[in-house]
């Protein structure tokens, strides 16, 4: 795992942005039951994340059972750019936008690790301005398809650092991990290490998913 994962966050306070994102026309996927759209961390490797996204799915599959999933990563450069968290918010709405025009009947589960918990937090209204790597919202998901998003599965989350939190509509969905110690999430955090962890969090994640779906 890459140490610099946080370290070049942690120097990192995430100013306004003034750029207009947008994001490229999505293709729909196929139409399963539960699309998990994950938004991987600061320069994380793997397919949807090796931290969180990649565990937290292998775990929805075991925890899920009668009912068929598709996973998305979310396109955007998932480094230190200061518009790098809302060209993802961008994105991720783009993808739940087109996903649920095209499959009426599939609900979201949303993942989102350190940066891409940024993200989620800015697509489902919650501004992460301010915080570590974050950006102002770009987009949100349609009020009219709030109820199609089962579950939020945040960790490592920076606004919590700058004292906000998922409130609201999405307060009851969401789970939000934070490491003791962890300084992305945690004010005075100085484990480093902590923000790696998240992995041993996958089960407890997806069992909360479970029973949102």
């Amino acid at each position: 795992m890459r140490i610099r994962l946080c370290l070049a966050a942690l120097s990192l306070v995430g100013g306004a942005c003034a750029a207009t994102v947008t994001a490229p026309a999505a293709a729909a996927a196929a139409c399963t039951d539960i699309d998990v759209v994950a938004a991987r961390g600061t320069f994380e490797p793997g397919t949807l994340g090796l931290i969180v996204g990649d565990p937290v799915y292998s775990a929805l599959q075991r925890k899920i059972t009668g009912r068929s999933l598709s996973s998305y990563k979310v396109n955007y450069p998932a480094d230190l750019s200061p518009t790098s968290a809302a060209q993802g918010n961008a994105d991720l709405v783009n993808h739940v936008n087109s996903q649920a025009a095209a499959c009426p009947n599939q609900r979201f589960v949303l993942v989102g690790y350190s940066q891409g918990a940024n993200v989620v937090d800015n697509s489902i209204g919650i501004s992460s301005a301010g915080a570590v790597v974050g950006s102002p919202i770009v987009a949100t998901i349609p009020a009219a398809l709030e109820p199609r998003v089962a579950a939020v599965l945040l960790f490592g989350n920076p606004i919590r650092a700058i004292g906000k939190s998922v409130t609201g509509t999405y307060q009851s969905r969401t789970i939000d991990f934070c490491a003791k110690g962890d300084p992305v999430c945690e004010a005075g955090g100085n484990d480093t290490l902590a923000h790696l962890g998240y992995t041993a969090n996958a089960d407890a994640a997806a069992a909360f998913a479970a029973g949102k779906v």
